[in-house]
């Protein structure tokens, strides 16, 4: 089944060119465009998609508030907010709001893509970017735990136990039951949500946050 996309901006040049991307790639079907905030609520609850593509700043109220109405509603819902802001308080009042990834218009069309299987897999997003705001997050009793204080989901935690030791991404795949593409998108996600190029850093990073 194909992952359903509902696009919502209020700049229709905006929707034409992501419509553009996401309609290029088979896995994903795109059911409709909204262009505020209100008729963005009113379409999930008609089209029911997966994933909502969504401006942060759009009316009639910004993209933080329409997300927490959407989450409260269909906690299920996948949102994925779209942006010009690199704003650190945005990005952590979008991931307070429940949002599963907080991209950059400036973000390539694969970036986004790759946003969207991460959603769709239960993960977190964060453009490369704006990684580094997520070090400043408040601690947390995981983190306390020794956690690393970024925004892991346990699957991406898997990945990155078995990569650092030393597991290739075949391997990881047969250990978690998951094909290679998710795979790389886990890999891909963990180097850009650390702010890491290699696997040497990977592991080192495993290392001091006793991940291993």
């Amino acid at each position: 089944m194909p992952i359903r996309i509902l696009i919502a901006d209020d700049h229709a040049v905006v929707r034409s060119g992501l419509r553009g991307i996401l309609r290029a790639e088979p896995d994903f079907e795109v059911v409709g465009e909204a262009g505020d905030g209100t008729e963005t609520l009113r379409l999930v609850e008609t089209l029911h998609p997966d994933i909502v593509l969504l401006d942060i700043t759009m009316p009639p109220e910004d993209g933080i508030k329409t997300a927490k109405r959407l989450k409260d509603k269909h906690p299920d819902l996948k949102v994925l907010f779209l942006t010009m802001h690199e704003d650190e308080g945005l990005l952590h009042g979008a991931l307070r709001a429940g949002a599963a990834g907080y991209l950059i218009k400036r973000a390539e069309g694969s970036e986004i893509i790759q946003a969207i299987f991460a959603a769709s897999h239960g993960d977190i997003y964060v453009h490369p970017a704006m990684t580094r705001a997520l070090l400043h997050q408040p601690v947390t009793t995981e983190h306390r735990r020794g956690l690393p204080a970024v925004v892991l989901t346990r699957r991406e935690l898997d990945v990155l136990r078995l990569l650092a030791k030393g597991n290739t991404n075949r391997q990881i795949a047969g250990l978690l039951s998951l094909s290679m593409r998710t795979v790389e998108n886990h890999r891909a996600n963990l180097m850009g949500k650390l702010g890491l190029e290699s696997r040497v850093e990977l592991v080192n990073y495993a290392e001091e946050h006793n991940l291993l």
